[in-house]
């Protein structure tokens, strides 16, 4: 099973696409696409919608695991991100990828065991899974490879089913 995992943002999109064979994960390729802040918010949309076209295009996943947005104060910001991932998700749509969606507590409560691990924590269990030397920068790329982990682990377990009633 192939899975891209994707962190949504305008400013820096993280992805990153892990294998599972069953037995072992294997990272086969991570990154961050990043848009200017100087640049016109259609255009960053349309920098997204091509990188992350092309990326799923070469890498052909079974399936794209997006973070659900949480946000707490800038509606502004919020509103970006959302614009944001809705360009990936319709791309995604376009080539007929299955599209699964976790929270943040989700993420961290598969990867790490405890939902209310810290980024480091969460980092760290990621890194260690992946048998990386270190941690993928920026902190984007790490999370998205934790989303792909989160639903490789999730999926086929009783735990999906968890989390798709929201009870987690």
């Amino acid at each position: 099973m192939v899975v891209l995992g994707i962190d949504p943002g305008y400013a820096i999109v993280g992805w990153g696409i892990v294998n599972f064979t069953g037995i072992s994960y294997q990272p086969l390729g991570f990154g961050a696409i990043t848009t200017e802040a100087d640049t016109d918010f259609h255009q960053r949309l349309e920098i997204i919608y091509d990188s992350i076209t092309q990326i799923m295009t070469k890498s052909k996943p079974d399936a794209v695991a997006i973070e659900k947005l949480y946000f707490q104060n800038n509606q502004k910001t919020a509103m970006n991100v959302a614009q944001a991932r809705g360009v990936i998700l319709l791309s995604a749509q376009q080539q007929k990828i299955p599209i699964f969606e976790y929270t943040p507590l989700q993420i961290k409560t598969v990867v790490t065991g405890y939902g209310k691990a810290k980024k480091p924590q969460v980092m760290e269990m990621t890194r260690r899974l992946l048998h990386l030397k270190e941690v993928p920068k920026p902190d984007d790329t790490a999370d998205a490879l934790a989303i792909a982990l989160c639903h490789i682990q999730a999926n086929g377990s009783g735990i999906r089913r968890i989390l798709s009633q929201g009870r987690l």
